[in-house]
């Protein structure tokens, strides 16, 4: 049985925490501050990777530790991001609460013990082969950002993911043949941590979703992980198709913007 615990929670934010890490590390311009029990990650002011997570998680905040990190996000001109683990110590939410940060987003954390588990594979699921940077980024993108003409700044996001040592990334493919949805899946210390799932628009609704998840549990279950986790918006599509497959949520953290 897995608990809903600070315990549990350290082990999945320590495991997004290596993913930010592994993304920064080939993006020119990046950077990393540890502060606050937790890491800030910037690469790039508009990125959806640039952002703060794990703070708090080992006891109380200092404020000059808060200060620390807005000055790294606001020195590079980004927006503070912090996604707040409802298991973080609470002087961190009195903190930022009194600097007036303001909730912006909700994301749901599952989680599924693999000890025992069976996936079934399909062939429209397959893991993304070197070379295939730029399909794999603007496939994602296309889904994630709900349009097929990217920025280099939206691809470089994708990007960043593709070049991670240690990650791995899937594709899923329609009748057709054509690339209609990605993900990717790294490994931390026996966690498997599924993320970047991302499906175009007029692919949805169709299993997609879950046989990229099955491929990725499959990975997972090969390399000998006693745990999955992911994260998606409460209520939506994504979460079901986890929940189908036996995840279940343990918290729930809310994105806060300073």
């Amino acid at each position: 049985m897995v608990f809903a615990d600070a315990l549990l929670a350290r082990r999945i934010e320590a495991a997004e925490a290596a993913i930010g890490r592994g993304c920064t590390e080939s993006q020119p311009g990046s950077a990393i501050l540890e502060a606050a029990g937790g890491v800030a990650f910037f690469l790039g002011p508009e990125s959806p990777l640039t952002h703060a997570v794990g703070l708090g998680l080992n006891g109380p905040i200092r404020a000059a530790e808060l200060d620390a990190v807005e000055a790294f996000f606001r020195s590079r001109g980004a927006r503070v991001t912090v996604d707040l683990c409802p298991l973080a110590d609470s002087s961190l939410l009195s903190a930022l609460a009194e600097r007036g940060y303001r909730p912006t987003e909700f994301n749901n954390v599952l989680v599924k013990p693999l000890a025992g588990a069976e996936v079934t594979l399909t062939p429209r699921a397959r893991r993304a082969v070197d070379g295939e940077s730029e399909l794999w980024s603007h496939t994602v993108g296309h889904g994630f950002f709900e349009q097929a003409e990217l920025t280099d700044d939206e691809m470089n996001v994708g990007r960043a993911i593709f070049s991670m040592p240690g990650a791995l990334c899937y594709l899923t493919a329609s009748e057709t043949g054509e690339a209609a949805g990605g993900g990717a899946l790294a490994v931390n210390h026996g966690l498997a941590t599924l993320f970047a799932d991302s499906t175009i628009a007029r692919f949805r609704r169709q299993g997609l979703h879950r046989e990229l998840i099955a491929a990725r549990l499959h990975e997972a279950l090969a390399q000998g992980c006693d745990l999955a986790a992911a994260s998606a918006l409460p209520g939506s599509a994504s979460q079901r198709n986890y929940e189908r497959l036996g995840f279940r949520v343990v918290y729930t953290k809310v994105v806060l913007a300073g």
